[in-house]
């Protein structure tokens, strides 16, 4: 039986899924803490793996491996209005 061998782009995807969950978690801990300084601590990690995460996307679209699109300025404007907040006559 041959073992599995992961490429460098699958290595990639594979750390940028657990940073995108390690960010998921620590935002849910930041939003249930019961003191400031747990807080500020939570804040901090969470600040650390938004980071890491912007690194390793960047790289993968360096690569080609996370093609994105430039949004045109009418996407940007629906984005916007979407979340607005609305007013209550």
């Amino acid at each position: 039986m041959t073992p599995h061998t992961l490429t460098d782009q699958d290595m990639m995807v594979d750390a940028l899924s657990c940073q995108k969950q390690a960010a998921a978690c620590y935002n849910t801990f930041a939003g249930e803490c019961a003191s400031p300084a747990l807080l500020a601590e939570f804040l901090n990690l969470l600040n650390e793996e938004h980071q890491i995460q912007f690194e390793i996307f960047t790289e993968m679209q360096k690569r080609g491996w996370y093609p994105t699109t430039p949004a045109t300025p009418q996407q940007l404007i629906a984005a916007r209005q979407k979340f607005l907040p609305t007013t209550n006559n």
